[in-house]
């Protein structure tokens, strides 16, 4: 059966770091949390009639095992990779073993407006979208993107 929002949840991925939403420079990333990010992305999918499926790990290997789970069981990935946007091939390699699942890659902040090593993003080789600096509302802008692509009449396989 193709899955879409209807029959298989979005999976959102936070990479390291996330888990301090909220405690760790407020300045750059907000005082919001990542429950409350959790809270706002679950009431986005449940708008379009679907579920998220909420993960962070500060853990490279965890967040390809969950990628891997992600292109058998959901719909399509949103994920904010933090620093391992910057490092991290296996996760860009992971991504690519999703073909045909929607990605969007979110970043609380405008990397692009801050350090330079911060410019350059592996995961988004492969995303369909990238929302940067929009805070944590890019969250919502990525499940709603998910929602697009992978709503009932454009099921993936």
């Amino acid at each position: 059966m193709p899955r879409t929002l209807a029959n298989a949840p979005i999976m959102i991925l936070n990479g390291p770091n996330l888990n301090l939403l909220g405690q760790r420079q407020p300045e750059i990333y907000g005082s919001d949390t990542l429950a409350d990010v959790e809270a706002r992305c679950v009431k986005a999918a449940a708008a379009h009639g679907g579920t998220v499926d909420f993960r962070q790990s500060n853990h490279e290997g965890e967040l390809v095992d969950w990628i891997h789970e992600a292109r058998l069981n959901h719909c399509g990935i949103v994920i904010n990779p933090a620093a391992y946007s910057h490092t991290s091939v296996a996760i860009l390699d992971a991504l690519n073993t999703c073909d045909g699942l929607p990605v969007v890659e979110v970043h609380i902040s405008n990397i692009h407006q801050r350090e330079s090593f911060r410019h350059h993003s592996y995961v988004s080789q492969r995303a369909d979208g990238v929302i940067a600096g929009c805070g944590v509302q890019g969250y919502v802008f990525g499940v709603e993107r998910i929602a697009v692509l992978a709503g009932a009449g454009t099921a993936r396989a």
